[in-house]
């Protein structure tokens, strides 16, 4: 009787120690991208909803801000005409009492109280009036020095530094005269704040910036942002996400219509404000529009060399 043979099994070798451990690295490293990609799609989420509640919060507000709009253009309207009567009279009363100078006076006060209610009046007119964008590509620096020719009297008149630092070549697509309305009422709001300091510099500084935003559908662009650093107290916390609020301030005087109108002039501009901190103090506001195109520092001179020459101060 045959025996079988028992069938021969080729013996299979072993993992090495190195081998075992570059197995084990491999399996780390991939585990560790995963976790690496799964945070990333946690923030991206995160970033999406939190743009889709400041969207919603945005419509909200543009359609808050439209009604209380219609309804102050009406009332404005209203208190507008008997004005006219009132600052009248009061001129005829300043003509006929030059004989009692006293009278005069009180009829002079009459007539300048008019002239304020009239101002607060077209503040309120030009908050609530439709806002119709005529958009044009310009030149940053033209816009910068129509701000810095404007605003450097008033600069002068409360005691403040005015520095208007120049972008030479940069272009941006927007209406001109509401862009340049916004910023000068950025400006003369530094302005007020820093002529409240009762030590220290006072100083408002504009300049620009490049910065990266994104589009309503959420895709990332360029921007620049027009920013106007004062030496004031700053922006209280507790304030900050009150400060575009139609008719809020916290000064005695004004109307609490300026930033209003700001955020309205750049919300039209597809653009935004943003209150940044000042490491320097004070406050530190950004007016942000869709960057057009930047475009390279021509010639022999270095780009900061071009915009030092270009910096125009309120002492000019």
């Amino acid at each position: 009787m045959s025996s079988i043979a028992p069938a021969q099994v080729d013996a299979t070798p072993g993992l090495s120690p190195t081998d075992l451990a570059e197995l084990v690295g491999a399996f780390n490293e991939v585990t560790a991208r995963l976790q690496s990609t799964h945070e990333q799609l946690r923030g991206e989420v995160a970033r999406l909803q939190q743009e889709l509640t400041d969207t919603r919060g945005q419509l909200r507000r543009a359609k808050e801000l439209a009604a209380l709009g219609e309804m102050a253009a009406g009332i404005a309207h209203e208190v507008r005409n008997p004005l006219v009567s009132i600052r009248l009279f009061g001129e005829a009363l300043v003509s006929d009492l030059s004989d009692r100078p006293e009278e005069q006076g009180l009829a002079g006060k009459i007539v300048r109280s008019v002239d304020r209610l009239n101002a607060v009046v077209g503040d309120v007119l030009n908050f609530a009036r439709d806002l119709r964008v005529q958009s044009d590509v310009i030149e940053v620096d033209a816009l910068l020095r129509d701000v810095a020719e404007v605003a450097s009297g008033y600069a002068r008149s409360v005691g403040v530094d005015l520095t208007v630092v120049a972008s030479p070549g940069t272009q941006v697509s927007c209406d001109r005269g509401l862009l340049q309305q916004a910023i000068l009422n950025v400006v003369r709001n530094g302005c007020e704040a820093s002529a409240d300091v009762p030590d220290g510099a006072r100083r408002v500084e504009v300049s620009v910036q490049e910065r990266r935003g994104r589009t309503p559908d959420g895709a990332s662009r360029p921007e620049l942002a027009f920013c106007v650093a004062d030496s004031g107290p700053g922006f209280p916390t507790e304030v900050r996400d009150r400060v575009f609020n139609p008719f809020f301030t916290t000064r005695e005087t004004g109307t609490g219509l300026g930033l209003a109108i700001v955020h309205r002039i750049l919300d039209a501009h597809d653009g935004s404000v943003v209150i940044a901190s000042n490491e320097n103090a004070g406050a530190l506001v950004e007016l942000r529009v869709p960057l057009c195109v930047s475009v390279e520092h021509a010639g022999d001179e270095s780009p900061q060399q071009t915009v030092r020459s270009l910096v125009m101060t309120s002492e000019a």
